[in-house]
């Protein structure tokens, strides 16, 4: 905990020196102003010597050091004493606000558990996740974190996944299903057989993501970064100019405009951006995580706000990835019960998701079927109620030289006794939210990639309102796709994929979003929809709008209020103390600022409201 003792340290100095500083101005003994001086700033003037030492000369270290040592050379004390007390007091105040926005923006991702339960001798012991082996039984009581990624084994409950998914309905689980860490047991007791360890469960992989969030660093942030190496050395050939020049022009007394010099020298500190901007994309971040979607590093978040195309994968990701009977269509006078009794007993062992979906149509539980065969790739030969029974593709049917009618759109074929009976359409479903994911990104240009049929692929389209599909694709195709689409157009290429079998693809675009199956999507993706929710990319698009407008917004106000103190600084209409004032003020302006983009307008007026009444 050095680091906040560094903190308090800093206080106790600015409380010392500006004691020293007010007795200095009751005695008027220049010797105060000098202790208060050092005591105030004596690191700023040995980080300025170290770092020119280092060859790291232009800094805001070295910017203070020069303007106050030099207020000094001229006799103005006073001068020197305060600027260091008011910037050190900004730098605290600076640092106070970044910390508490940082721990606002990590309390979001509050998910980390403390301890996980095991039974030892009837009694419940509290655990490090960590030490918690694969297999080992947990108990998770109400209103407890779920530690570990595992299958309920034992209890019922309703689970808050808020924190990881945005989703604010609890989900029910029961025995069987799979719990994910971080999630909240709110009524209920389960034991939960553990299937991961913590480093891989959900919750690590999501801490880890975050964490490792601000070091993917935006081209805005790195302009700034730029931007500050070389505009201290511009302002500091600036202030020299302005010492030098204007009392050789005019004729006048050098130390007015030594100390105008000096004055613009503070007012040029960067801090403001230097502060605010990193500060902006991590506040993104958090407001993005705590809406279920977890972004990778503000470079994504800046690619994200200019989108040109984005791509969805089809199955899984617009479409629930579940299939169901959507309609039977019997041949040559069989009805439409006699064809799914058969076909649905005759796959009674099979576990294709194809089969079960007939199962799931037929619902009777009695299915007598003998002598079941599996012909590979083709289908399932069976005799149910002393009838010969074919369920399969048109492989099968040619194979049993059965005359039959091809149909495009037909998943299995049927045929009883050596005779076609008919076939079954069987389709996948749009999830809930597909529509109107697409129409809330109506702006952009939209287009589906899909492995599957041209018929079946442009049936989906049409329901979701997709007006371009590709579908019969290979993955390596799909990554062809994207590569076309990225050739045609400067922003930024997006695809939207459930991770599957999309980690190519998702790799390839500039960004890859993936949603549902976490561990193959973590790995490939640069962000993740932890609910599957394909609304919630245009929700991710809007939240990165923001961050990078608030962003332009400091850039912009920073450097217009510092051009236009600079010229007052220069005419010397303000002078040093109101320049450390300006310096301090527009950083917490702006650090302000950044925090609009996870601050619930809503709570803030209320507050607001409450606060204004008490007065």
């Amino acid at each position: 905990m050095c680091h906040h003792h560094s903190h308090k340290n800093l206080l106790i100095r600015l409380c010392t020196a500006a004691v020293l500083f007010i007795i200095s101005g009751l005695s008027g003994d220049n010797l105060f102003f000098i202790a208060a001086y050092i005591i105030a700033g004596y690191d700023i003037i040995l980080k300025a010597f170290k770092n020119i030492i280092n060859g790291e000369i232009f800094d805001e270290n070295f910017l203070m050091s020069i303007a106050s040592l030099g207020a000094i050379t001229i006799g103005e004390y006073p001068e020197a004493a305060a600027v260091m007390i008011l910037y050190q007091l900004g730098e605290y105040l600076q640092h106070k606000a970044v910390e508490k926005t940082k721990k606002s923006i990590t309390n979001l991702m509050d998910i980390r558990p403390d301890y996980a339960n095991i039974e030892c001798n009837g009694k419940l012991i509290k655990t490090d996740p960590k030490d918690i082996k694969i297999g080992e039984i947990i108990t998770v009581k109400t209103g407890e974190k779920i530690p570990l990624d595992g299958v309920v084994i034992d209890g019922f409950a309703n689970i808050d996944t808020s924190a990881l998914t945005g989703e604010s309905m609890p989900v029910h689980l029961k025995s069987g299903d799979l719990a994910i860490s971080g999630s909240i047991n709110l009524n209920g007791l389960l034991k939960i057989k553990v299937e991961k360890e913590f480093s891989e469960s959900t919750v690590s992989k999501i801490l880890e993501l975050v964490e490792h969030a601000q070091s993917k660093k935006s081209k805005t942030e790195n302009f700034i970064t730029k931007f500050a190496k070389y505009y201290t050395p511009i302002v500091v050939l600036c202030a020299l100019l302005l010492a030098v020049i204007p009392p050789i022009i005019l004729d006048t007394d050098f130390s007015i405009w030594f100390e105008r010099a000096l004055t613009f020298l503070v007012i040029s500190c960067p801090c403001a951006l230097v502060i605010s901007i990193p500060l902006t994309f991590f506040a993104g971040i958090g407001g993005a995580s705590k809406e279920g979607i977890l972004i990778k590093g503000a470079c994504y978040l800046e690619i994200l706000s200019k989108p040109y195309a984005i791509v969805f994968d089809k199955t899984g990701t617009l479409t629930k990835g579940t299939f169901t009977v959507k309609k039977i269509c019997p041949q040559n006078s069989f009805t439409e019960d006699e064809i799914l009794k058969f076909a649905a007993n005759a796959e009674k062992y099979s576990d294709h998701p194809i089969a079960l979906s007939i199962k799931k149509a037929y619902q009777n539980p009695n299915l007598n079927a003998e002598n079941i065969e599996e012909i590979a790739g083709k289908g399932i030969k069976a005799s149910v109620e002393n009838s010969k029974i074919l369920v399969g593709n048109s492989d099968l049917m040619e194979n049993f030289h059965i005359k039959y009618t091809k149909h495009d759109n037909a998943s299995v074929y049927i045929a009883i006794n050596g005779k076609f009976a008919g076939y079954i359409i069987i389709s996948d479903e749009l999830k809930e939210d597909t529509a109107a994911a697409i129409s809330a990104l109506k702006k952009y240009k939209i287009i589906m990639l899909t492995g599957d049929n041209k018929k079946f692929a442009d049936y989906i389209g049409k329901q979701a309102g997709i007006s371009e599909i590709y579908s019969n694709l290979l993955p390596h195709q799909k990554v062809e796709k994207i590569e076309e689409l990225i050739d045609e157009n400067r922003d930024s290429v997006i695809f939207v994929g459930d991770g599957i079998n999309d980690a190519p693809v998702l790799t390839r675009a500039d960004v890859g979003i993936a949603m549902g199956n976490l561990d193959a999507a973590l790995e490939a993706s640069d962000i993740v929809i932890m609910d599957n929710k394909p609304s919630k990319v245009a929700k991710a698009i809007t939240l990165s709008q923001k961050t990078m407008k608030i962003v332009k917004e400091n850039i912009i106000l920073t450097l217009m209020i510092k051009f236009l103190f600079l010229v007052l600084g220069s005419f010397g209409i303000i002078t040093m103390w109101g320049a450390v004032f300006a310096d301090v003020g527009v950083t917490l302006l702006a650090i302000a600022n950044s925090l609009r983009t996870i601050i619930n307008k809503k709570i803030f007026y209320d507050k607001l409201i409450l606060w204004t009444e008490k007065l």
